[in-house]
């Protein structure tokens, strides 16, 4: 191990007891999607007490807090915002008790994904501490809305706020691997019209039940011919929702809805999504479209964007994946674990949209995400942080070329 990151790591591990203390008083706070302002106030008052240069809060209300002041920029980035707790016979304990024991924070939001605003935290105060050199800053992002509909936060960023670092590290679960990709989704909305009659006479009606129940078995049947990717792995699709309408309950119901979850591979799209649902409902009374988000943040700022999420993936040999690589051998001497997740996270935007290479590196488990009894390891946090440390001091000796940035 060489003598930087013999530092990092000594230096996250000298702050293990305050990383833990810190995601303890986040996981206290409920954060459901728009409803962040109080734990945006708390990440925000983290960031200025470990010796943050700069923090701010944009319009809708994403934590920006900048190490460093050089002209080129990458970024770190974790949502604050989380799921419910649901059903709480499910939980051993109170899930917004932020308990630290045995080696653990208990809590919803430990793993998905307040670890690894912890985490970036502390990062924040070793780079501080160590300084930034050959002009480089480092962005820690809190985002907000991401539950809600995943990259808003980034669109928003990147369009409204005209920042654009050269890469993104998302601290989503990886349990300490390296990601480099994930499917993209998007969600859909069938629609079909019926004609109502009385109960006792179906036939001169026209069932919207029936037509949308027939519908949902071709559209399982789909998932056996979806495209596949090699790393990614295939697409799916899901019906999640079915809503019907009827004048009474004595009569054939005149309208239905299904709601679908499409996962999208490498090579998919829209186009290609849309079209195949569209084949599968014609010549019934049946509209398709593509869903659209646009919520009022705790801000008060009103944001949206259609909920179609890109596939997006980098190439093993890719810059930004060989350097983290080189990072984790360097703090672990040992070979990563180079994957991707099976869910959707913010780099739909940064990268499936804007093209800004992102990868994923973040401690907890994805296993765990929106799970009862959700816990993260203290040890995950310290290495974590060890490594968005010295990715950037890293990266800061590789390349000097700058992309412009705000």
């Amino acid at each position: 191990m060489d003598k930087v990151a013999a530092k990092v790591l000594q230096l996250a591990e000298q702050y293990r007891d305050y990383t833990a203390a810190n995601l303890s008083r986040l996981v206290w706070i409920k954060s459901l999607s728009a409803g962040e302002k109080e734990m945006a106030a708390e990440l925000k008052k983290q960031m200025k007490e470990a010796g943050f240069d700069h923090v701010r809060l944009d319009g809708l209300g994403s934590v920006h807090g900048r190490v460093g002041k050089g002209k080129r920029l990458i970024a770190v980035d974790a949502h604050i915002d989380t799921v419910d707790q649901g059903n709480l016979e499910n939980w051993s304990e109170d899930p917004f008790s932020g308990r630290v024991a045995d080696g653990f924070v208990y809590g919803r939001g430990s793993v998905d994904q307040k670890g690894g605003a912890a985490a970036m935290v502390t990062a924040g105060r070793i780079l501080a501490e160590l300084g930034l050199k050959n002009d480089l800053t480092v962005l820690f992002t809190g985002t907000v809305m991401e539950e809600d509909c995943d990259g808003l936060c980034w669109k928003y960023i990147i369009e409204e706020e005209k920042i654009r670092p050269e890469l993104v590290i998302i601290t989503e679960p990886t349990a300490l691997g390296i990601y480099r990709g994930h499917r993209g989704r998007m969600e859909m909305r069938v629609s079909f019209k019926g004609l109502s009659a009385h109960g006792s006479a179906p036939e001169r009606g026209k069932n919207a039940i029936t037509m949308g129940a027939r519908a949902c078995l071709e559209i399982e049947k789909l998932n056996e011919r979806l495209k596949g990717d090699d790393f990614l792995g295939k697409g799916s699709i899901t019906v999640s929702e079915f809503v019907s309408g009827s004048p009474s309950l004595c009569a054939v119901a005149d309208f239905a809805r299904i709601h679908l979850d499409r996962r999208l591979s490498a090579g998919e799209t829209k186009e290609t999504a849309l079209a195949e649902v569209r084949a599968l409902v014609q010549g019934l009374p049946a509209t398709v479209e593509v869903l659209q988000y646009c919520e009022k943040a705790y801000t008060g700022k009103k944001y949206g964007m259609e909920k179609y999420y890109p596939t997006w993936k980098l190439e093993a040999d890719h810059p930004v994946v060989t350097c983290a690589e080189a990072v984790f051998r360097s703090l672990f001497e040992k070979e990563p674990r180079v994957d991707k997740w099976t869910f959707s996270t913010n780099a739909i935007a940064i990268t499936g949209i804007h093209h800004i290479p992102c990868i994923g590196f973040g401690p907890g488990d994805e296993v765990s995400a929106h799970a009862p009894n959700e816990k993260i390891a203290v040890d995950d946090l310290v290495k974590a942080a060890a490594f968005y440390a010295l990715y950037a001091l890293q990266w800061n000796g590789l390349t000097k070329s700058s992309p412009g940035s705000k």
